[in-house]
């Protein structure tokens, strides 16, 4: 099922409406943009309990939150 904006900000919050259409976009459901913020914010907790680095969808979701968080206000 395609996320709808309010489920992107139910997982990231407040959020630019381009950015939300972006992650929209990528056909992902909410769970997998869940997965990906969880990796985005602390990749490193989630590589000590031996998890596997996403892929796919969950993959581009954290190329695309990452490069959100680069940009300059």
């Amino acid at each position: 099922m395609t996320m709808t904006s309010d489920d992107v900000v139910a997982v990231l919050g407040p959020a630019d409406k381009m950015f939300v259409a972006e992650i929209i976009a990528t056909g992902a459901t909410q769970a997998e943009l869940a997965e990906a913020f969880a990796w985005a914010s602390n990749d490193e907790a989630l590589i000590a309990e031996g998890r596997h680095l996403p892929t796919g969808r969950v993959a581009a979701l954290v190329d695309l939150l990452r490069s959100d968080e680069e940009e300059p206000d």
